[in-house]
Order: C-alpha cells, then sequence, then structure tokens
C-alpha cells in the first residue's frame, strides 16, 4: 500500500511539472541587445557638415552646422505581429550628427522580429514633462533641446546657412527649430519602419541602420524655401510642415 501510495505521489508531481512547462523540450533563451545606428545622409550620400554644400529643390544652396533630433517610444513589431515595448522610461534618445547617433537597446526578450516603431519627438500626451522623461532632461537641456522660455523639448535642431542661385556666394544662417506645444501644435510622429526578419537572443547583439535623409527636410510632403523662411520655431503653419516632412525621412538600411 505504501509503495503504491508513493507511486500515486510521483505521477501527480510529474504531471504539476509538465503542466507548469507545456513543452519540456523547450529552451527559454535570454533576453539580448539591439542597436540602433542613426545615419544621416543627403540624398542617398553620408552627410557632411558645413562647408560641404547641398541644393535642394527651391534651387539654393546650404549648408549645415547642425543637426539634432530626438527618438524616443520605440516599440518591436515581432513576425507574429505582437509587440514588445520598450520600456518608456528609458526609450528617449539624442541623435546628434556631432555626437551619439546610436541607440542602445538592452534587455529584449528573445524572438523574432520583423519591423520597428518610434517617434520622432516626446509624446504630446506626455507634455511636457512627466517621471518617464526625467533623466532625459539633463541631456536635452546640455544639448539646446529645451525651450528656454517655455517648458517642452525641441524635437529637431536644424541649423545652417543657405545662399539662393542668384548671389551664391551671399550665405544667410537659417534656423530650423521644431517642436509641440502644448494640445494646440502637435508635432510629433510615429513612424514604422518594416524590414527583414532578425533574430534577438543573449548569443549576439543585434544591429540595425536608420537612415535619416536631410534633404526630405525641404522636399517631400511640403516644398520649404529658405529664402521664402529662413527661420521657423513656434509656427502654426510651417512647423508641422516640416515635422511631416521629417517624418518621411526615415528608412532603414539592411
Amino acid at each position: 500500500m505504501r509503495r503504491f501510495f508513493a507511486l500515486i505521489v510521483g505521477v501527480a508531481i510529474l504531471l504539476t511539472a509538465c503542466n507548469n512547462n507545456d513543452d519540456p523540450g523547450t529552451i527559454v533563451q535570454d533576453p539580448g541587445n539591439l542597436n540602433l545606428v542613426f545615419e544621416n545622409t543627403v540624398n542617398g550620400t553620408s552627410l557632411d557638415m558645413a562647408p560641404t554644400t547641398y541644393t535642394n529643390s527651391s534651387d539654393e544652396t546650404y549648408t549645415v552646422n547642425e543637426l539634432k533630433y530626438i527618438i524616443s517610444n520605440i516599440t518591436l513589431i515581432k513576425t507574429d505581429n505582437t509587440e514588445y515595448i520598450y520600456p518608456v522610461e528609458d526609450s528617449y534618445f539624442l541623435i546628434n550628427e556631432d555626437g551619439s547617433k546610436t541607440a542602445n537597446l538592452s534587455n529584449i526578450p528573445a524572438d523574432t522580429y520583423k519591423g520597428i516603431k518610434f517617434g520622432f519627438g516626446v509624446d504630446p500626451t506626455k507634455y511636457p514633462i512627466e517621471s518617464g522623461t526625467l533623466n532625459f532632461i539633463p541631456l536635452a537641456e546640455e544639448a539646446g533641446m529645451l525651450w528656454t522660455w517655455s517648458a517642452g523639448y525641441k524635437f529637431l535642431k536644424f541649423e545652417g546657412g543657405y545662399a539662393n542661385a542668384t548671389d551664391p556666394t551671399n550665405e544667410t544662417p537659417f534656423l530650423y527649430h521644431v517642436g509641440s506645444h502644448g494640445a494646440n501644435l502637435d508635432n510629433y510622429k510615429e513612424i514604422t519602419l518594416m524590414l527583414n526578419e532578425f533574430g534577438i537572443n543573449s548569443e549576439n547583439t543585434a544591429s540595425k541602420t536608420i537612415q535619416f535623409d536631410v534633404a526630405k527636410i525641404f522636399d517631400s510632403v511640403h516644398t520649404l524655401s529658405l529664402e521664402e523662411k529662413n527661420e521657423i520655431m513656434v509656427d502654426p503653419v510651417n512647423a508641422p510642415k516640416i515635422a511631416e516632412n521629417t517624418s518621411t525621412a526615415f528608412s532603414i538600411s539592411e
């Protein structure tokens, strides 16, 4: 009788263990890392800062002295279309042509992914400042990505000089600073990029290059002429045009 009772108990323990792991043969992989490298380009070639010149569709030559933008709210799309949302409090990155251009993501669940979503700027539903961005504020402030006269972020800081075709030697400064300003001027954009399937696990650090085409700031959904307006900040007409153009400037490089 004791042997029979012991056998019953052993079977019960075995069944419980199987229920806790539906497939005992499945190997659970440890989380891995992903580096998102942002490469700034102009019409497919790597961006060079001033004195290198470029030409937009308005026949204006321009140079770039400063290019910075904020990336946030990163989400990875799995092959089954479910999503992994990267922790919001760690999901704010400053991309600086003269500094860091990589978003390093860690402790991502091991899986196979096929797409990336991210925000350009800071989500206005958390605007201007909330607990998730507190650790980002000092970096943004040091980089000049906070408005000095009002609480809030500059999503894009794009500065340089330009000249028109009739007077190519006379360079005039230009300045594009774009952000959101409360509910009345929302320039936050969400970008989705699909790519070939790739795996993330503890065995290796995955890396993906995201290209940002500076030329599309001027020429995309809208055409912007520096001669018509060379300084755009809190502009309810032109700032949204820049934000919309910027949202089309990102592409993935496999």
